[in-house]
C-alpha cells in the first residue's frame, strides 16, 4: 500500500526508513503544540482549545501534502506568523482575534486560487538557481540560529545578540545532544538525530531540565476546541485594515512557504533538471487548503515548516514522511504530557545539526559572479539577521534585479522577477 501511495522505491527509500524521518521532523516540531497556544492565548484565546485547533490543522496539513504532494515536508502554524497575529494584529493593532482569524481564512483563499491559477508557482520559479541555493543556505543559518536561541546559547538583545549563560544545565544538555548526535551520524546511525532526540531527554531528568512533576499522567483526553472553533469575524471585511491585515499574512507566508520548499527540496532529489520544486502546485495547495481549514479550527496560519528538514536529513524522501508527522500530531492530542516533556535543549541541538547539513550548498554558489554573488550573499546574511525567511528572499530579489539593471544586463532577468521586485518594492513602501 505505502509503494502505491508513495512510489518509495523509486525514491530510494523504505517504509522504516520513512517512519524514522516523520518521527525526527515531528519531535524537532513538536514544540509548535506548547509555543502556538502560548502565543496566540495572549489575544485571550482559550489555551487548551487553540492546542487542539494546533494538533488538528497540523494533522490536516501533513495529510494534504502526504497525499497529494508525495513531499516530505510537515505544516503546522507557523512561527513568525502567529506572532504578528497576536502581538501586531491584535494586540499592537488592538483588532479581535476573531477578526484575525478570518483574515487568516481569507489568505487562505486567496492563496487557493492563486495556486490553482498557478500564480504562486509562477512566482517560485521566476527565482533565478542561485537564489534558490542560497535561500537554502540562508535558511540554514536560520535554523541554526532557532536552534542557538532556544537553547540559550545566544541571547538576543535590543541591539547585538550574545552569548547567555553557559552555566545552566538547559546549556550544557544542549552541547552534550550536540555532541551526541554528532558522534551517531559520524558512525553512520540511522535516525541518529531522533535517537540524540530521545536520549537527551532522558538525560535532562537527573539534570532537572525535565519535569515530570508529581502525578504525571502519559494520557489525557483532548480539551475541547469549541471556544475557538469558527470565530471568525466578518464585519470589517471591506475595510482598509482587514486589507493591509490580509496582505501582511500573504507576503509573509508566500515566501516563508517557498523558501522552505526549495531550501528542503533542494537537499533532495525532488528538484528537477531546471531547478524547480516537482509537484509545487500541488504543495502550494496543500498549504493554503491547510491554512484555510485551520482558520477555521481556530490558529493562525499553517505553513511549511523549515524543521522538515530534520526529518529529510533522517532520510525522508516521500510523503510517508509527513504522513507519519501528521500521525503524531494527531496522538499528540493523547499524549499531550509526554511530548511535552522534550526539551528545548534536545530540538535545539537537532535544529543546529540540520543547519550544517543546509549550509553545505554555499559550495555551489559561483561567488565570482557578482551579479549574482552579492545577491546570494544578502539573502543568505538576512534571512537569520532578520529572523524571516520572507526579508532574506525580498532583499535577495531586490538586490539580484536592482545590480543587473545598473551592470546593463537588464536583458537577462525575466519579466516575473521585475514583476515581483515591483511587489516588493510596493510591500516595503506601503507595509512595512
Amino acid at each position: 500500500m505505502f509503494e502505491k501511495l508513495f512510489q518509495l522505491k523509486s525514491h530510494n527509500t523504505t517504509p522504516r526508513r520513512e517512519m524514522v524521518a516523520g518521527v525526527t521532523t515531528f519531535m524537532t516540531m513538536a514544540y509548535i503544540l506548547i509555543v502556538n497556544p502560548a502565543i496566540l492565548s495572549s489575544t485571550g484565546m482559550d489555551r487548551d482549545a487553540v492546542f487542539t485547533a494546533t494538533a488538528l490543522s497540523a494533522l490536516v496539513g501533513c495529510l494534504l501534502m502526504a497525499l497529494m504532494a508525495n513531499l516530505p515536508i510537515a505544516l503546522a502554524p507557523g512561527m513568525g506568523l502567529n506572532a504578528f497575529f497576536a502581538y501586531t494584529v491584535v494586540i499592537q493593532m488592538g483588532y479581535s482575534w476573531e477578526m484575525a482569524l478570518a483574515a487568516v481564512f481569507i489568505e487562505g483563499i486567496v492563496f487557493i486560487l492563486l495556486t490553482l491559477f498557478n500564480i504562486r508557482e509562477a512566482i517560485v520559479r521566476a527565482i533565478p538557481p542561485t537564489m534558490k541555493l542560497s535561500i537554502s543556505v540562508g535558511i540554514g543559518l536560520f535554523i541554526t540560529t532557532i536552534g542557538l536561541v532556544n537553547s540559550g546559547i545566544i541571547v538576543q538583545g535590543n541591539s547585538l545578540s550574545h552569548l547567555g549563560d553557559l552555566r545552566q544545565p538547559a546549556v550544557y544538555l544542549t552541547l552534550f545532544a550536540i555532541l551526541l548526535s554528532g558522534a551517531l551520524l559520524i558512525r553512520q546511525v540511522k535516525g541518529a538525530l531522533l535517537i540524540g532526540i530521545v536520549i537527551t531527554t532522558i538525560v535532562g531528568i537527573p539534570l532537572g531540565v525535565v519535569h515530570l512533576g508529581e502525578g504525571f499522567k502519559f494520557f489525557s483526553l483532548p480539551p475541547s476546541i469549541m471556544p475557538v472553533f469558527g470565530a471568525l469575524d466578518f464585519h470589517r471585511l471591506f475595510s482598509l485594515d482587514m486589507l493591509i491585515v490580509v496582505l501582511t499574512f500573504i507576503f509573509m507566508d508566500l515566501f516563508d512557504t517557498a523558501g522552505t520548499l526549495i531550501a528542503v527540496c533542494t537537499k533532495t532529489n525532488l528538484i528537477d533538471a531546471d531547478g524547480n520544486i516537482k509537484k509545487s502546485k500541488q504543495a502550494f495547495l496543500s498549504d493554503a487548503i491547510a491554512t484555510t481549514v485551520g482558520a477555521v479550527l481556530g490558529t493562525s496560519t499553517v505553513t511549511s515548516f523549515v524543521e522538515s528538514a530534520s526529518g529529510v536529513a533522517a532520510g525522508g524522501r516521500t510523503g510517508m514522511t509527513t504522513l507519519v508527522t501528521g500521525i503524531l500530531f494527531f496522538l499528540s492530542l493523547f499524549f499531550a504530557p509526554l511530548f511535552g516533556i522534550v526539551p528545548v535543549a534536545a530540538t535545539s541541538a537537532a535544529l543546529i545539526i540540520v543547519g550544517l547539513f543546509m549550509i553545505t550548498l554555499v559550495s555551489e554558489i559561483d561567488f565570482e559572479d557578482y551579479k549574482n554573488a552579492i545577491p546570494a550573499f544578502i539573502t543568505i546574511i538576512i534571512t537569520p539577521l532578520s529572523y524571516s525567511i520572507a526579508d532574506g528572499i525580498i532583499f535577495g530579489v531586490l538586490t539580484y534585479v536592482g545590480l543587473h539593471i545598473f551592470s546593463g544586463d537588464y536583458k537577462k532577468v525575466g519579466y516575473p522577477l521585475y514583476v515581483l521586485a515591483i511587489v516588493f518594492l510596493a510591500k516595503i513602501i506601503l507595509l512595512s
